[in-house]
């Protein structure tokens, strides 16, 4: 099965993409894994990548397209894989469908994990990061024994600065300037399943595994 999915930050995404791609056999494919591989293996976009991020700018998507191009055509990714991270724009979705063409085959379904603002704020400005061992409770979920002291090493915690509320409403803006529009190309599609992300991690996997099933059968 070849999967995308989509959804805000703070959505679960990551989580949610290991658990789907191992239940069903298939390689989790980032584009953060896909730089971070080429830039320690020293690849020639992977030498490209890496200028354009230590002057802090974006890399193209030309050079993303052409990791992910060379990352789909690995052994393991020719029977199914799940996608997090690509396409996040509508021009990418067309290029990955014209990549897909021309490797004789095609998406068959995105995952849309589907969590309101309200509750995307409440878990993420909730972070807050130990200064010593980097250990990050939350103050509703995970809350530490004492507030703002760490239970693991006595250390100061902290809200940096992109777990700060204006800053994930300013992430979540840009999300959504980006991403409806791609909702959009694949409910026109016919390939697009909205999942409720609300909820324990196991509920909202149940519920993507469950959309996939009715989608196969």
């Amino acid at each position: 099965m070849r999967l995308v999915l989509v959804g805000p930050p703070g959505a679960g995404k990551g989580t949610q993409a290991q658990f789907i791609a191992s239940h069903l056999s298939i390689p989790k494919i980032s584009t953060g894994d896909i730089f971070r591989a080429n830039v320690s293996g020293g690849t020639e976009l992977g030498k490209l990548a890496k200028e354009y991020m230590d002057r802090g700018d974006l890399v193209p998507d030309e050079v993303t397209v052409a990791m992910v191009r060379d990352r789909l055509s690995e052994k393991d990714a020719q029977d199914g894989f799940l996608l997090d991270g690509f396409p996040r724009n509508v021009p990418q979705a067309e290029i990955l469908k014209k990549m897909l063409a021309e490797f004789g085959t095609g998406l068959d379904l995105v995952l849309e994990l589907v969590v309101d603002d309200e509750e995307v704020v409440r878990r993420l400005a909730g972070r807050r990061t130990c200064r010593s061992c980097g250990k990050v409770w939350h103050v509703d979920f995970d809350p530490p024994a004492v507030p703002g002291v760490c239970d693991v090493c006595g250390g100061e915690l902290f809200q940096r600065d992109d777990d700060r509320e204006e800053t994930i409403r300013h992430r979540l803006e840009v999300y959504q300037e980006q991403t409806e529009p791609l909702i959009s190309f694949y409910t026109d599609e016919g390939i697009l399943v909205g999942v409720d992300a609300t909820g324990p991690v196991e509920e909202v996997t149940q519920r993507a595994m469950a959309a996939l099933r009715r989608f196969a059968g």
